[in-house]
């Protein structure tokens, strides 16, 4: 069985997915942010796959590529950091990218990559539902990996269960139409929308991101879904630190404590 579907067998709440860029702040950073961020209590592991042109991200992200490209990241280099992680990491772990870099690499080889060195699955923005049905959802399986789909409050009813009937892991509910990192806190205009998916009954678990940044919009994010994912905070919190070790730690327990 998946991770990702052991995950949410044994924990459908409160389940904490952490988002950080291959390569920054330093090209070797890769796998001790990993480890800290199991060791913190994290329950999924968001990897970035750094790209010249992150559309869906805000400008915290957006520098972090940019840092992580000059490092010298490429995915080249990521599945060479990755080729023993399994050795020290338990939980799900997903890599996030746009398709560009990946069809570049190609896409049965970057599966194959994946499975080899034990991901759990995907989150492609850029790649449209109907595109991943015809080209990509057989090959997605043969390698074992789960693939998610991003709904905001602008996705129609009707889009959002096609999205739970193709789906197998879970879904990521952008909180907001902007970019990652636009704003904190949390509005009654998304409770609503977070309360509107609740109460479709989806097959599938729900977590949201975009805007989550502590312990507050963390649990005010969980009250609506299984859970929430961090990124630019988190980015932020690793920028400049001298102990990436102890400030991921802290920063974490600080999210879900």
């Amino acid at each position: 069985m998946n991770r990702i579907h052991k995950l949410f067998k044994s924990k459908q709440e409160r389940v904490l997915s952490i988002y950080f860029t291959a390569g920054f702040p330093e090209l070797e950073a890769t796998l001790p942010i990993m480890e800290a961020i199991e060791a913190g209590g994290a329950d999924i592991i968001e990897i970035g796959v750094p790209y010249s042109d992150p559309v869906a991200d805000g400008p915290t992200i957006q520098e972090s590529n940019l840092v992580a490209l000059e490092n010298g990241i490429s995915l080249k280099k990521l599945f060479e950091q990755l080729a023993d992680f399994r050795k020290k990491i338990t939980i799900p772990v997903v890599m996030m990218g746009y398709l560009n870099p990946i069809i570049q690499y190609g896409m049965e080889a970057f599966c194959k990559k994946c499975q080899e060195v034990g991901i759990d699955g995907l989150i492609l923005p850029d790649l449209p539902m109907q595109q991943y049905l015809d080209d990509y959802k057989a090959l997605f399986e043969k390698y074992g990996l789960v693939n998610t789909f991003l709904i905001s409050p602008q996705t129609s009813e009707k889009r959002i269960r096609e999205i739970d009937q193709h789906s197998s892991g879970f879904i990521y509910m952008v909180s907001s139409h902007s970019i990652t990192g636009a704003k904190a806190g949390i509005t009654e205009e998304q409770i609503s929308y977070f309360e509107r998916v609740k109460e479709m009954d989806l097959k599938n678990p729900r977590l949201i991101g975009f805007g989550i940044s502590d312990s507050d919009t963390f649990s005010k994010a969980s009250q609506y879904s299984n859970g929430a994912i961090i990124g630019s905070a988190f980015i932020k919190t690793i920028k400049g630190s001298k102990n990436l070790s102890e400030d991921i730690q802290t920063y974490i327990h600080s999210v879900i404590n």
